[in-house]
């Protein structure tokens, strides 16, 4: 992988880049939609290039479980089997070993240990015992065929105490250096980005940082936020970081997704994004709209109000949903009926406003 920097603004940290990688080119700032079982949730690949989508997330916790790294290999690797073949980042699944198996179930308690070479865990699908060590989850994104791939981290919620934090910035940190070690032992190795941790505390991310910088990576992720802090620990911790990372590396601002803080984020130089949050909101019949591309709202299609509101989502948008006529009406009744069509539609909609913020940002410098 190769990331350049192609213009930057006059007013912000906002930057125009490019990052080159075997599968294709993606121009930053850019969004991930989250595939995270090998499928963005309703939407085709065909209808992701459409929608203006460079790149996409899988997750290696959910395809280690199903269908397994031997099926994905047998395949061709994960571009062939889900037919993709634009760039795709995987991570490395530690979110979901510490957030998922709190649902295993097993019957057990003790559903996750930390250990100093890796965390045992249980599968939230069956209870089966696994253990994931820095080395292992390298090994398995590496049999996916991942463009961009994550090292195994310890992610914490906001309100876990300073010393929690401090020791899961240390595991980070530990097992970062063993993630490196281990690719630099595959020939033709894909881009390896080290996780920022630390929690809301400013002496711990700098640490974090200043450390994995030392270890040196292609780029790197900006973890645990989102995860309970309030929206002015999270922008201060972004600040903080735009100031220490190198200028020269993509910046990769880990699960938020909101309109409003995409902006935000932009002016303070973060290059990619991923969340759940376009197919999700269109799961739960919510759709996105805006008049000038600064202020956002969320319109709720199971309230009735719509029911005789036969104008498209939002006006002077070109996806599919609107550009073809599907009026706030049908949406509202396809949501209230359950149909799959209407998340379908939403999602669309949500993708191409996402992306579509992606081109304004850039076109803005």
């Amino acid at each position: 992988m190769f990331f350049k920097t192609i213009k930057r603004s006059k007013k912000s940290s906002i930057r125009i880049g490019k990052i080159f990688t075997k599968h294709g080119t993606v121009t930053t700032p850019t969004f991930m939609p989250v595939g995270t079982k090998g499928t963005v949730k309703s939407i085709s690949p065909d209808e992701l290039k459409k929608i203006g989508c460079q790149i996409i997330l899988a997750n290696t916790y959910h395809l280690y479980l199903r269908p397994g790294v031997a099926v994905i290999k047998k395949a061709g690797g994960l571009h062939k089997f889900i037919r993709w073949s634009d760039p795709i980042l995987t991570d490395s699944g530690g979110f979901q070993v510490f957030s998922l198996t709190k649902n295993s179930k097993s019957q057990k308690k003790n559903l996750v240990k930390i250990q100093d070479n890796g965390v045992i865990f249980h599968s939230h699908l069956d209870g089966t015992k696994h253990f994931f060590t820095p080395e292992k989850v390298i090994s398995i994104q590496k049999n996916l065929g991942s463009d961009i791939i994550m090292p195994l981290d310890i992610c914490l919620p906001a309100n876990k105490s300073i010393t929690q934090h401090q020791r899961a910035v240390e595991l980070t940190l530990k097992w970062a250096k063993k993630s490196k070690q281990a690719l630099a032992k595959i020939k033709n190795p894909p881009a390896l980005f080290g996780i920022i941790q630390g929690g809301i505390n400013p002496a711990l991310r700098k640490y974090c940082a200043q450390e994995l910088i030392k270890i040196g990576f292609d780029g790197y992720a900006i973890g645990g936020l989102s995860v309970g802090e309030s929206k002015k620990d999270l922008w201060k911790i972004v600040k903080l970081l735009d100031k220490i990372l190198p200028q020269n590396k993509p910046r990769y601002l880990m699960g938020v997704g909101e309109p409003e803080d995409l902006i935000a984020a932009g002016k303070l130089a973060m290059d990619m994004f991923d969340c759940v949050l376009p197919t999700r909101l269109a799961r739960h019949g919510v759709a996105w709209t805006s008049q000038n591309w600064q202020k956002f709202q969320k319109l709720d299609f199971r309230k009735s109000k719509f029911k005789n509101d036969f104008s498209p989502i939002m006006k002077n948008c070109h996806c599919d949903t609107c550009k073809n006529g599907f009026s706030k009406s049908y949406l509202s009744h396809l949501i209230r009926e359950k149909e799959i069509l209407g998340l379908k539609l939403l999602s669309i909609h949500n993708l191409w406003l996402i992306q579509n913020l992606m081109n304004k940002i850039r076109q803005s410098v």
